[in-house]
């Protein structure tokens, strides 16, 4: 046995059951060990941050780790982007990523890099495996990294002679390390806190699970505090029978202005309020200076536990209702960010998967769609674009047959458009919605951000036409069926249509 088949058996019998991949020479023992040993779906992605994204959608719906596999530091480069997003959405992945042989390296050869410093930035744990018979442990200690804490960026880098040699020992699973505890210590300072006035619950991470949020309303029904979400999430619980949250505003001036009334902020799973951005004359933190902040679990730890455990020692209702919500009539008309948010609670079918890399057009997603039966959405945690379309591709794989829809801005679509041809090949229930609006809306509002007006030079790098692109026949060249609305009622026939379809289906919403 080769140390390429040692680590199949293993990454099998520590149950990772994907493998996202685009291969290169130096991963091709490893490719042909996946030929030959059943038990590991291979999915291939054209560009590498299509692999590291669709990696990234799966283990969030999961909260499980698939496998990706990447070629050398520069394909490893490929893919950062959305590692860093799938750092920051704390998700469980484990890479494989081929190098240069142990003792070709020296010499220089094209495609060597340093590719360990590389992988330092974006993974929680890093390995070079340097022996064939160390090969299969290194893999076992890797799944268990990725499987740590709140979710863990896992990359063991193989070079290719470690894969081919022989010596290869399948290893046992390795225990991964338990979250840590509840203490008396944070459930006795929250409630102290609660029991003052203007108080905020801030819900994050495992807070926005439903079971969290259940627990949430015990609290909130009982001691009349304040609640919300974080602003930018990895996973949050929504529609009927859940908590009809609103989010930390993303625009730092409104953010500020919803969080100025505070005096106490009880944090569950959540972070500072700290801006997205730093702007001129403007804090980073949202919250007034003199707030006080009482952290009541951190990410990784059970907030539905520590929920349960702060509401009984406030002497909660058992339970609480959740706030009753209609779904809405399909509006109609040009589409607004308010009237797309309704238009798909009126349409999504229950248990979907949202999700949301929308930039500039969503800011009233959530307050529209309020009424949507039950779903999950994601969004884009570490700002890095081009999320969107591979993170849904992977959520679809994990999903098992739940409609995926991905709102999707036109400028990111353009990062990781590949995603569609993976969809059409593994045949994926994904109904993406471009929202074209021919510009990097975004960043003409962050240039007034900044107290600046584009000019001519601004204005040509910010846009998207000249000439336009045509995601209908985009889509149609990567074997996806597509069709063009320009009002939410013809974009809501055509998502209905979708949803009757076993695969996936494009919209391309002028806006």
């Amino acid at each position: 046995m080769n140390g390429a088949e040692s680590l199949v058996h293993t990454l099998i019998k520590c149950g990772i059951k994907i493998c996202f991949a685009n291969p290169g020479t130096s991963e091709m023992h490893f490719v042909a060990a996946l030929d030959r040993i059943p038990g590991l779906r291979c999915i291939p992605g054209l560009q590498e941050n299509v692999v590291t994204g669709m990696a990234d959608g799966y283990g969030r719906v999961l909260r499980k780790p698939a496998a990706t596999l990447l070629h050398c530091g520069p394909g490893l480069a490929n893919g950062l982007a959305n590692l860093h997003n799938a750092k920051k959405a704390r998700v469980p992945m484990v890479n494989v990523v081929g190098d240069q042989a142990t003792y070709h390296a020296q010499y220089e050869p094209p495609l060597a890099s340093d590719t360990e410093s590389l992988a330092r930035a974006v993974s929680h744990w890093v390995k070079v495996s340097k022996q064939s018979d160390n090969v299969g442990a290194d893999g076992a200690a890797a799944v268990a990294a990725a499987c740590s804490g709140a979710g863990q960026i896992a990359t063991l880098i193989l070079p290719s002679d470690s894969s081919w040699n022989d010596g290869g020992v399948v290893a046992e699973p390795v225990t991964a390390m338990p979250q840590d505890v509840i203490n008396s210590a944070e459930i006795d300072a929250s409630v102290k806190a609660l029991s003052g006035t203007k108080v905020l619950l801030l819900l994050g991470a495992e807070g926005l699970l439903s079971a969290a949020q259940a627990q949430a309303a015990r609290i909130v029904a009982h001691t009349g505090c304040s609640v919300m979400a974080e602003s930018i999430n990895g996973f949050q619980a929504r529609g009927a029978g859940r908590m009809a949250l609103e989010r930390v505003p993303y625009n730092a001036d409104m953010a500020i202005a919803a969080l100025k009334e505070f005096t106490h902020i009880v944090l569950v799973g959540a972070r500072n309020p700290v801006g997205f951005f730093a702007y001129p004359g403007k804090p980073s933190f949202h919250a007034p200076a003199d707030v006080s902040l009482t952290t009541l679990c951190v990410p990784g730890q059970d907030a539905a536990t520590a929920l349960a455990m702060l509401a009984d020692a406030l002497h909660a209702p058992k339970s609480a209702p959740l706030e009753k919500t209609q779904r809405p009539a399909i509006p109609k008309g040009i589409p607004s960010s308010l009237g797309f948010g309704q238009m798909l609670a009126a349409v999504m079918p229950e248990d979907s998967l949202v999700v949301d890399e929308s930039i500039s057009f969503g800011p009233q997603f959530f307050s529209g769609s309020a009424g949507a039966p039950p779903h999950d959405w994601m969004m884009v945690t570490g700002g890095a674009i081009g999320y969107g379309m591979p993170c849904a591709t992977g959520a679809a794989v994990a999903g098992a047959g739940r409609r995926v829809i991905n709102p999707q801005a036109d400028g990111s679509a353009m990062y990781t458009i590949q995603s569609l041809w993976t969809q059409a090949r593994e045949k994926l229930p994904v109904t993406t919605v471009i929202l074209n609006n021919h510009k990097y809306q975004i960043l003409i509002g962050e240039y007034a951000g900044v107290g600046a007006n584009p000019g001519p030079t601004a204005m040509n790098m910010l846009d998207l036409g000249n000439p336009d692109i045509d995601f209908v026949r985009l889509a149609n060249s990567m074997g996806v069926e597509a069709g063009r609305a320009t009002t939410l009622e013809g974009c809501a026939d055509l998502m209905v249509a979708s949803f009757k379809k076993d695969g996936p289906f494009l919209i391309d919403l002028h806006i």
